[in-house]
């Protein structure tokens, strides 16, 4: 009974100290992905936030941080999966509205420029269009979201402008559309 006694204690703190041990790793690469940030280094605070989510995947503010990291470094899936599987965790977080909403539009945008700087002047494909309006038809809805938890958001004004200026497009895109059906 005493060995048994023993090895559970034994098994115990082995098992609380791993969980400091990882605490405290997950603690560093936030706080290094933070510095990164600030520096405009995105590309390393990505990879340091998605080591800290392999570290530990229940904090819902690395997943916002990587969301944000990865919408600054223009890569757009990694930011909107991060949001997403952040708002599985806290889905009253407005802030992720709005951020899945900004990367969703940035995303949109970023597959109808056409890329003059390669040599073959990538130009928007019919399914770039298609993913695009779906994108920002999303974007639409989580930003409008957004307002809705947090009518009195400082950035109310930024965000009704963006929500209106996706409307605008939508409503360009529907009357060009009339025009070649007609």
């Amino acid at each position: 009974m005493k060995k048994a006694l023993l090895i559970a204690s034994v098994l115990f703190i082995a098992v609380i100290s791993t969980a400091c041990i990882n605490n405290i790793a997950v603690q560093e690469l936030n706080n290094k992905a933070a510095e990164y940030m600030e520096k405009g280094n995105y590309e390393a605070a990505v990879n340091r936030l998605q080591a800290s989510i392999d570290l530990d995947s229940t904090m819902y503010e690395t997943y916002y941080n990587l969301g944000i990291a990865a919408t600054n470094a223009k890569k757009y899936d990694i930011a909107i999966e991060a949001i997403e599987n952040g708002l599985k965790l806290k889905s009253d977080y407005a802030d992720f509205y709005y951020s899945l909403g900004a990367a969703q539009y940035e995303y949109a945008n970023s597959l109808l420029e056409e890329n003059e700087e390669e040599e073959d002047n990538k130009v928007p494909t019919d399914e770039d269009k298609q993913k695009s309006e779906e994108l920002k038809q999303s974007a639409l809805v989580n930003l409008q979201k957004y307002l809705e938890m947090k009518p009195q958001a400082e950035d109310k004004e930024t965000v009704e402008t963006l929500i209106n200026d996706i409307n605008k497009v939508e409503e360009e895109t529907e009357t060009n559309k009339t025009i070649v059906v007609e």
